[in-house]
């Protein structure tokens, strides 16, 4: 689980292009690293677009935006071409670092009880520590949320 103050866990998985990203290697950066169920979704696109809608001032703000699922890189890389994505999209399909991150548990719709991603963000400061964590996402607007959060800490 993610708990504020204490050491973000590392952990390297692959990109859209099946390149590693190491999350240590990102030391001296902000990460926005955020959960979410799947590609090409309503709520996942409507989250992802506005990400990259907000590119540019994550960027000035010294941060890199990082997107995790279970989908492979494969359609991560659809995904990504077919909504002109400027975020990173990783894959976790065994759920690894989602079940690290707390990011992985059970879910309900419609009656039904299974096990899901739930919609998460943390935001990990430059020396690799969680700075803050939104453990229950709403798609729509939270990319805002996650800037001006960002912006009020570097302030």
């Amino acid at each position: 689980m993610t708990e504020i103050g204490k050491k973000a866990p590392d952990f390297i998985l692959k990109d859209e292009q099946g390149d590693e990203v190491k999350l240590s290697d990102l030391k001296g950066k902000w990460v926005v690293l955020y959960f979410y169920p799947k590609d090409n979704t309503p709520g996942c696109t409507t989250e992802a677009l506005q990400f990259t809608e907000y590119i540019a001032d994550f960027e000035k703000m010294n941060a890199k935006v990082l997107g995790v699922s279970g989908d492979s890189c494969e359609s991560h890389q659809r995904f990504m071409i077919k909504h002109d994505l400027k975020v990173k999209l990783l894959s976790d399909p065994e759920h690894d670092v989602l079940e690290t991150y707390g990011a992985w548990g059970e879910k309900k719709m419609y009656g039904k009880t299974f096990m899901g991603i739930q919609r998460s963000t943390v935001l990990i400061d430059p020396e690799g520590n969680v700075a803050h964590h939104w453990p229950k996402v709403k798609a729509k607007g939270h990319a805002v949320q996650v800037k001006e959060k960002l912006a009020e800490i570097t302030g």
